[in-house]
């Protein structure tokens, strides 16, 4: 009769563990989703200020013309995973630099990941060395 009881003592125990876990397994998949919308949304970046390095470093290259190339190429790979994105271009004597930033779009309501790519190349430049061949 012991038995018996410890049966009725039991019931439901089931339940009570699928109500815990269900809501922790629903929340472990949708970080796991999440993280992955960071990395896509950080290769979107990436990509971006690349293109924008190779626009504004060549031979006649201008701040200007590295951030319209970078804002095309985010119109084109579509900002859906990058959340109020943000291009600026800086071009020096020796250096060209391209830094995107902005957001990871976020499924998670309190988890906002930021994104920030830079890329930064050598200024093309042409010298002549006065010296014939």
């Amino acid at each position: 009769m012991g038995s018996i009881c410890r049966w009725r003592d039991e019931r439901g125990s089931a339940t009570a563990e699928l109500v815990i876990a269900t809501p922790l397994l629903l929340l472990l998949i949708l970080g796991i989703v999440q993280f992955a919308l960071w990395e896509h949304a950080t290769h979107v970046a990436q990509a971006v200020a690349e293109q924008g390095l190779a626009v504004g470093r060549v031979q006649g290259g201008t701040d200007q013309a590295a951030t319209a190339e970078a804002q095309s190429v985010l119109g084109q790979l579509g900002s859906g995973v990058l959340v109020h994105p943000n291009v600026s271009a800086t071009r020096g004597a020796a250096t060209t630099t391209v830094v995107v930033t902005g957001q990871a779009e976020g499924i998670l309501p309190f988890l906002s990941l930021p994104v920030r790519s830079v890329a930064t190349g050598p200024s093309e430049r042409f010298t002549t060395s006065g010296q014939g061949p």
